[in-house]
């Protein structure tokens, strides 16, 4: 399933993208996708969740492919359909869809068992995370420095809510 959604990532982009522009967009892919790799960086020994496995044969390439392809094409399909006019409304739609297509494709890889979760993440962690990442692609795409402040701050809170050992070397954890 996670390699056809990759392979759904580059349709959609194909499809429904503004590639003409994409290098507009281009900075808040490589921001997403540096995002997910921190996480794994941070987490090494201690994830909060893991992508099992169902073609390639760990979660490591797992979320190599994801990094690289599914997560770019996210910030690209998001920012460059993100609505330019039609008020507020049409603003929260575009949120609302975004946060339910993650949060349904999780949902859906926790009930196949596609994704574990650890430490105390859970399906509702993630969905609140998506109301937060969401916003954090369109500042980052705006005011990147912003992005980047708040950054800190929200991966310093959630290390401590979730007591990963940053202080321990990864083979230790």
């Amino acid at each position: 399933m996670h390699f056809v959604i990759v392979l759904f990532s580059i349709y959609a982009v194909w499809r429904w993208a503004d590639l003409k522009n994409w290098q507009l967009y281009h900075p808040t892919m490589l921001y997403m996708a540096l995002g997910n790799a921190m996480y794994n960086f941070i987490c090494a020994g201690y994830l909060l969740w893991e992508l099992r496995p169902d073609f390639l044969p760990n979660h490591s390439l797992t979320e190599y492919i994801h990094t690289l392809i599914t997560f770019p094409a996210t910030a690209l399909l998001f920012l460059s359909n993100y609505p330019k006019g039609g008020g507020r409304s049409k603003i929260a739609l575009h949120y609302l869809l975004w946060i339910g297509l993650y949060a349904g494709t999780e949902c859906f890889f926790t009930f196949t068992n596609l994704i574990a979760y650890n430490h105390g993440w859970n399906l509702m962690w993630s969905i609140l995370f998506d109301c937060i990442m969401f916003p954090m692609l369109w500042l980052h795409s705006r005011y990147p420095l912003a992005a980047y402040a708040l950054s800190i701050p929200i991966s310093t809170i959630l290390i401590m809510i979730f007591d990963v050992p940053v202080h321990l070397p990864i083979p230790q954890r």
